[in-house]
């Protein structure tokens, strides 16, 4: 009896363990860089732009308040350049699979103008001439221009067309880190995160203008003339009281006196003032009850759309060979780091965990006091200037208060006063 207790208790630890770690032993990572010794083995710079003098390039930096110092990433270096850097990775297929796609950016510039995206590219690449022209299967991330763009690209391309996503999503402007993460699931639903919390959700077939939609409204559709759409109608039991239109709307005040020195042969006869009449009620309307018959509010129906066909294989990319860094920015100093290729959200979930967990708080803690050193400089050349531009001011007027009295107690010659001798003469 207790061999078989034994034996029953390892089967079911052998259970636990089978249910627990096979989902972990089935995901799959296509891609995890966190840009540590050896990364440039992995990534190829392009040198697209570079004979025109508009290539910059990146630089292996941890970044001005780094949460570790030790954590570091690339960042964007030339201001007003193009950057572009990609790694191939293992050729694979998001087919009936989950594709998660996730990196930090940390904007540490005023950039003014430009993108801080990761793009996905399938196919053969020639990397030294990876560009702005090379078709990619995915482009995600921001894209920041002045303060009124502030946006989040999903585009996503199907047969040799991109298709940005229809909704407005936005971006971080702040100066920290921060991670985006995109999911797209194999029902064509896909879900977008900025630090781990859902900024949007939806599905490709509605958020995208790939497919032509499964629905659509019939055209010059009318309401139904026995369509009844009144919620409430008169109750047909509720009859007006007897006398109801009788009652006025004011009556004499009965408490009302003539005055003393009222005077009917001036005046005439005294009439007491009208108050409104307590008793009164208004126009009668009938009570309201629930209507019967009522159908709802009409609306335009929809029928299938004879247009739309349907492609299982929506969500389906091009198989993926590469991923990479490409972008334009009017000021550099963005760092990418972090950036993980996969089927498993929730190994992606932990990687932003465990950053915010052991980073987050020295990372703010020291940006604030960069900020407070930064203010405290602006403060101080602000100071030098306005105290520069006093002196500067101080010294025309010693200039032109000097040339004021040379000119009023200047020596005149003596045919300054002919003209008043001859008018004497």
């Amino acid at each position: 009896m207790g061999l078989s207790q034994n034996k029953l208790k390892s089967f079911c630890l052998l259970l636990f363990s089978l249910l627990t770690l096979t989902p972990l032993a089935f995901s799959e990572i296509f891609l995890e860089e966190h840009f540590e010794g050896g990364w440039k083995s992995r990534w190829v710079l392009s040198d697209w732009k570079r004979n025109e003098g508009k290539a910059g390039t990146f630089k292996h930096t941890a970044g001005k308040w780094p949460g570790d110092p030790d954590n570091k990433g690339i960042q964007t270096y030339n201001d007003a350049k193009h950057y572009a850097i990609s790694a191939k990775i293992p050729e694979f297929s998001n087919k009936n699979r989950t594709l998660v796609v996730q990196y930090s950016v940390k904007i540490e510039q005023d950039i003014e103008c430009g993108g801080a995206y990761i793009k996905l590219l399938s196919g053969y690449v020639n990397q030294k001439q990876f560009g702005g022209d090379t078709p990619y299967s995915l482009m995600f991330g921001p894209d920041i221009c002045g303060t009124q763009t502030k946006k989040l690209h999903v585009i996503l391309s199907y047969q040799g067309q991109n298709y940005p996503i229809k909704k407005d999503l936005e971006c971080e402007t702040d100066k920290l880190n921060h991670f985006y993460t995109f999911i797209l699931r194999p029902d064509a639903s896909y879900s977008v995160l900025v630090d781990n919390k859902e900024r949007e959700f939806g599905s490709m077939y509605t958020d995208w203008d790939i497919l032509p939609p499964r629905k659509i409204k019939v055209k010059n559709a009318k309401k139904p003339v026995d369509w009844d759409d009144r919620e409430y109608i008169d109750d047909p039991e509720d009859v007006k009281p007897e006398g109801f239109d009788s009652i006025p709307r004011q009556i004499p005040d009965q408490k009302a006196k003539e005055p003393e020195d009222w005077d009917e042969e001036e005046n005439g006869l005294w009439e007491p003032p009208m108050i409104p009449n307590p008793a009164y009620k208004g126009s009668w309307k009938a009570k309201k009850i629930k209507n019967p018959n009522y159908k709802g509010k009409w609306k335009n129906p929809w029928i299938d759309n004879p247009e739309f066909e349907d492609d299982p294989d929506l969500y389906v990319l091009k198989p993926i060979r590469y991923a990479g860094i490409e972008v334009w920015q009017v000021k550099a100093g963005s760092i990418f780091d972090n950036i993980l290729i996969s089927d498993d959200p929730e190994y992606a979930r932990s990687m932003v965990d465990d950053y915010f967990a052991q980073h987050r708080e020295s990372e703010k803690e020291l940006f604030a006091e960069a900020e407070k050193e930064r203010k405290a400089k602006e403060d101080e050349e602000a100071r030098i200037a306005r105290e520069e531009g006093e002196r500067r001011r101080n010294e025309r007027g010693h200039r032109y208060g000097d040339r004021d009295r040379r000119h009023r107690y200047k020596r005149h010659h003596r045919r300054d006063y002919m003209d008043d001798y001859h008018d004497e003469l």
